[in-house]
């Protein structure tokens, strides 16, 4: 008979080693996941109070900055409802503010941007403040009459733009600062991102186009906010008589060029998502062309298409709709091409991409009679629908325009400086070679500017 005592004895020790050795270990692992857990919260502390440092702040939040500017003076706002403080828009912050707000001047679609493409927005009252809205258009030249000159001091200038030539917000700050350099009245632009600002492409106007959608020798994309704008257009003495206005800019905060900067509104009511918005440099000219770009539709400037177009899976049909009440193709079915599911980075790599007016083009067989004059405006040169015609590719009238790119970024160099990475310094005021215009900012790594 085999005595298992001994054996036994070394099994009870083994096992209450082993249970030690599992509450240890346990112990342990429960010290490392409370160090780790711990760890992880002071990370994600840590990223989220850097995420609020660099959040990009608007020129309208810094209030600080301008409400000592506007003090005892008669204001004029140039905003639509885009310009909006956090839940608050513009307007209603001033009067909070006890700020003489004396006259609003609204772009394409109105104040409140319900208003269609291209509609005359005429002269009423904001019925939530009683305001008066002043016509854009009521005196000479396209310019607010002189009667409306002369009823405020400062004008503010707070919209949303979305940097594109053929975007006619720009071009009604353009009157606006003619006008002002014209009377006397001080400029205020409180600046704002822009969702296109990390390129530039397409051509720069051919001023013999010039239009309500080209105002300026400037590209099709060029990169810009209004506040850089703005600058430009003053230091190129690009309003007429070569005229500069007395111009202030309150820069964003936190912004590069580079900044993915998703609008939270809306700019108008063709542009309902970012999708539109980076579509929008490639769709806009089939606006010259029979072809509808989903005005009408869920996906405007996202899809394109045309009852006698063949060989699409695709189909579409444009209705009556705010913003569009009587588009292109209006209830037809038309059939094209969806570009909605595109990824952004795909549109962002593509640039203009004149490819989808070539496929219909093509695919139409039209030829004179697919383009009417209204393209000329849009593209800003001649030799675009030339080359169309000619059966070139997308790439080859690109290349066409290459120079022109490379020339403005050298010429618009100067006026978006303040935007490059800054470094943490106090903000200090400075005056640019440019007459009459402030510009409030920071240091740069290379010193103040």
């Amino acid at each position: 008979m085999i005595d298992n005592t001994k054996n036994t004895q070394i099994s009870v020790f083994d096992i209450k080693i082993k249970r030690i050795f599992v509450a240890n270990n346990v112990l342990l692992n429960n010290t490392i996941m409370k160090k780790l857990l711990l760890l992880a919260f002071v990370l994600c502390s840590s990223l989220l109070c850097r995420a609020q440092e660099e959040r990009v702040i608007l020129g309208d939040e810094q209030t600080s900055e301008y409400f000592p500017i506007l003090k005892d003076k008669r204001i004029a706002i140039f905003s639509n409802h885009t310009g909006m403080i956090g839940d608050k828009h513009l307007l209603d912050i001033l009067l909070e503010n006890k700020f003489n707000v004396v006259a609003i001047f609204s772009p394409e679609h109105g104040f409140r941007g319900d208003a269609d493409a291209g509609e005359h927005v005429s002269s009423s009252v904001d019925k939530k403040t009683g305001v008066p809205i002043l016509s854009l258009y009521d005196g000479k030249s396209g310019k607010p009459s002189e009667a409306s000159m002369r009823k405020f001091d400062i004008l503010v200038v707070d919209i949303q733009d979305v940097g594109l030539r053929f975007y006619t917000y720009y071009a009604s700050m353009c009157r606006l600062m003619d006008a002002c350099a014209e009377y006397n009245r001080k400029v205020l632009i409180l600046d704002r991102p822009n969702p296109n600002g990390h390129y530039v492409d397409g051509p720069i106007l051919d001023m013999k186009y010039k239009s309500g959608v080209g105002w300026l020798p400037i590209p099709v994309v060029h990169g810009m906010t209004l506040g850089e704008l703005g600058l430009m257009v003053n230091g190129e003495r690009w309003l007429p008589a070569s005229r500069t206005c007395n111009l202030t800019v309150i820069p964003c905060k936190n912004y590069t060029h580079q900044t993915l900067y998703k609008l939270p509104i809306p700019p108008s009511p063709n542009l309902p998502n970012m999708k539109s918005i980076y579509l929008y440099p490639s769709t806009c000219y089939f606006e010259a062309t029979p072809v509808s770009l989903g005005r009408g539709t869920d996906l405007p400037f996202q899809v394109y298409g045309h009852p006698n177009m063949t060989g699409y899976s695709y189909s579409f049909t444009p209705r009556s709709v705010p913003g569009a009440k009587n588009p292109p193709q209006l209830g037809k079915l038309c059939h094209g091409v969806n570009l909605s599911n595109m990824s952004d980075e795909e549109i962002w790599k593509r640039g203009i991409d004149l490819s989808y007016v070539i496929d219909a083009y093509r695919n139409l067989n039209m030829d004179d009679h697919f383009f009417r004059s209204f393209f000329e405006l849009l593209i800003g040169t001649d030799y675009v629908r030339k080359m169309i015609k000619e059966g070139k590719s997308a790439e080859e009238i690109k290349a066409r325009w290459k120079d022109d790119v490379e020339k403005f970024k050298v010429q618009r160099k100067t006026c978006t400086i303040h935007y490059l990475q800054c470094t943490i310094s106090e903000k200090v005021q400075f005056k640019s070679k440019w007459e009459g215009t402030t510009v409030y900012t920071k240091e740069t790594p290379h010193g103040k500017l």
